[in-house]
């Protein structure tokens, strides 16, 4: 039989995965395969009690931010240090079932940035494979992507998870992120100006 303090942490955990569970289950989504992400994920936490947690080796749940300056009309991307590829922020939950307040955390961190704003619900939802290092197994992030918005010019600091930051519109010649991170910035460009 768990222990009182046992039994508090499990009722904890519950209750943060069933927080993200419906942050995923009211996320805004377009098209059908946002719909099979959706999918996708609710079936994976239904049999992954630990989904918000990095010991979950087969995968977890992970939130990002499309930071978007309004005023600007782009958005931000960062060329990630581990992935050597040009992302947006975000992370692992690491037992927060409040997947906005992951996304905001990250930005934060990741840019540097001061007065964010995370709006919900989620608008975009992926599930994409982490490469194995040492260490690490390969495994799923299944993120959780939502729309953060900056103050008008704010320009971003970076820290030790990113080579550069730039501000990022659709069709400019620099640093292309991939397909996801592509659709995940129109998305937010697209709701910020209302389309």
């Amino acid at each position: 039989m768990p222990s009182a303090s046992e039994s508090t942490l499990q009722t904890s955990s519950q209750t943060a995965l069933q927080l993200a569970i419906h942050q995923i289950g009211q996320a805004e989504l377009k098209g059908a395969s946002q719909e099979r992400y959706r999918e996708q994920m609710l079936d994976f936490c239904s049999g992954h009690p630990d989904a918000l947690f990095r010991t979950c080796l087969s995968g977890h749940l992970t939130g990002s931010a499309a930071v978007v300056d309004p005023s600007r009309g782009a958005a931000l991307i960062m060329h990630h240090v581990k992935l050597d590829r040009w992302l947006q922020p975000g992370g692992h939950a690491d037992g927060d079932g409040d997947l906005s307040a992951v996304a905001l955390r990250e930005a934060s961190e990741e840019t540097g940035l001061a007065g964010l704003t995370v709006h919900q619900p989620a608008i975009d939802l992926d599930v994409h494979e982490i490469p194995a290092r040492p260490g690490e197994p390969a495994h799923l992030h299944l993120d959780v992507r939502f729309l953060v918005t900056a103050p008008p010019g704010s320009e971003p600091v970076g820290n030790h998870e990113s080579h550069a930051l730039e501000w990022w519109k659709p069709g400019t010649p620099i640093a292309q992120p991939d397909e996801s991170t592509q659709r995940l910035l129109r998305r937010a460009l697209a709701v910020i100006s209302g389309a």
